[in-house]
């Protein structure tokens, strides 16, 4: 199967409109997730290796105690496809997501306030 391999000048396009926390560097798509702590990290590993492994597409990461580094790249394709945009989007929506900002939504969301619950930090 043969991917489209997009340009610096349309991988910027794109993470500018749809991902603007995620940057382009040395081949590669990233994202810092900062957490509040080894358990908020491995709530965030856990939940992208999840989508990652549903979607048959695998990231590189980088995990700390506060924090996760994403890379995503297609190795078959030598650069960044839509595989790795459309998987960016995925994750990027689930790790931010935010029930308690939702109007209308029943689901209260974690706790901000209290470390011992808190466990990503969001994106303002």
């Amino acid at each position: 199967m043969c991917e489209q391999v997009f340009t610096e000048q349309e991988i910027q396009q794109l993470l500018s409109s749809s991902l603007p926390h995620w940057y382009y560097e040395e081949g590669w798509i990233r994202r810092k997730y900062k957490t509040n702590s080894w358990k908020g990290t491995l709530m965030v590993v856990n939940t992208i290796g999840h989508l990652a492994e549903a979607a048959w597409h695998h990231p590189d990461l980088t995990v700390s105690y506060a924090f996760v580094i994403v890379k995503l790249c297609t190795h078959s394709a030598k650069g960044i496809t839509m595989k790795d945009i459309e998987l960016a989007r995925k994750i990027e929506e689930v790790i931010q997501w935010q029930p308690a900002q939702q109007a209308g939504s029943a689901l209260e969301g974690t706790p901000q306030d209290d470390l011992r619950f808190s466990y990503v930090k969001y994106d303002q």
